[in-house]
């Protein structure tokens, strides 16, 4: 089960960097994306647990919380990069 997380991050970082090509932020731009970002996780649950148009499963809870997983390796890139 891990392997597959874990593919499902590295596939979403592939995402990432075709989308905004290699990104060389600093540590307090990294935080607040990552921060929207973990607000996304934060919309997707309470959508789903208030049942928000009709939305009764956790799967955009999970596609965000796979995002989340791909900025915080983005942003250890980063940091070990420059």
């Amino acid at each position: 089960m891990k392997e597959k997380i874990i593919q499902e991050i590295l596939g979403e970082r592939e995402k990432q960097d075709q989308k905004w090509g290699e990104q060389n932020h600093n540590p307090i731009e990294w935080c607040a994306i990552l921060v929207e970002e973990v607000g996304e996780v934060s919309k997707a649950a309470l959508e789903t647990h208030f049942k928000y148009d009709g939305k009764n499963d956790l799967s955009e809870y999970r596609e965000e919380l796979i995002q989340v997983a791909a900025v915080a390796l983005a942003m250890i890139e980063c940091l070990d990069r420059n």
